[in-house]
């Protein structure tokens, strides 16, 4: 005998009533609340759009615009960026070379700043070697490919060991960048807590012109991990917020 349930005729004829019933409710769901807002359809559209740029902008990723020349010549001034806000949020840790936005309220002052990571957490960091260079864990790291012109690596001499959970942050340009240098004798030594990096700036949308990915610098990919393991791999990089210089 054949034990499979069979849909009777009631069963075939009432899915697909049931199933566009379902659909009209949505829509007719739709059509009450266009009905209620002010130019219907559009404004819900345009409705929709804004919650889920809202959504994007405190969840996903943040517009800062540059306000200095700090950053150059990567970015310039009034160069708006785009905020990776989950690069970090799911084990991932800054890396050597990044460019991170973070808070400066616990290290540099109040406000945001973006700097690029120069050590992270255990790492010895030193300037100078014999050619000017800065040195990480030992090993030299050419910065002629994003350092600003003319800048050299520093004009202020350094050697720290950046804490655990900590980073030791500078700007591209040298001359005319505030960053962990000018720390060095405050409470935290310049050194920026990881824990307030909002984000990774990894595009540059506007101006259309120089609109562009921010790539992690190879500069970094020989240097060694210090010595009992640091925090970090070494690299190979709702409005608009501001960020220091």
């Amino acid at each position: 005998m054949d034990t499979e349930a069979q849909p009777t005729e009631r069963d075939r004829s009432s899915e697909p009533a049931a199933a566009g019933g379902e659909g009209r409710s949505r829509f007719a769901l739709a059509d009450r609340i266009a009905a209620w807002l002010p130019g219907g359809r559009i404004s819900l559209t345009l409705l929709v759009c804004l919650v889920f740029s809202l959504l994007l902008n405190v969840f996903v990723v943040r517009p800062f615009q540059i306000p200095s020349g700090s950053m150059e010549p990567g970015l310039r001034i009034g160069d708006r960026v785009l905020v990776n806000e989950l690069a970090y949020r799911f084990g991932a840790e800054p890396r050597r070379g990044d460019v991170v936005v973070f808070d400066g309220g616990d290290s540099f002052g109040d406000g945001d700043y973006v700097k690029r990571v120069v050590g992270v957490g255990g790492d010895h960091v030193v300037c100078c070697d014999q050619e000017g260079r800065i040195r990480v864990n030992g090993r030299s790291v050419e910065e002629s490919a994003f350092l600003y012109p003319g800048d050299s690596p520093s004009t202020v001499t350094f050697d720290v060991v950046v804490p655990d959970g900590h980073l030791f942050v500078l700007g591209d340009h040298r001359g005319d960048s505030s960053d962990s240098r000018d720390h060095l004798g405050s409470p935290g030594g310049g050194m920026v807590p990881a824990g307030d990096v909002i984000g990774r700036a990894d595009w540059i949308v506007w101006p259309l012109g120089h609109a562009t990915r921010l790539e992690r610098p190879g500069a970094y990919a020989r240097v060694p991990e210090a010595a009992g393991g640091a925090l970090g791999a070494s690299g190979g990089a709702g409005g608009t917020g501001g960020v220091h210089g």
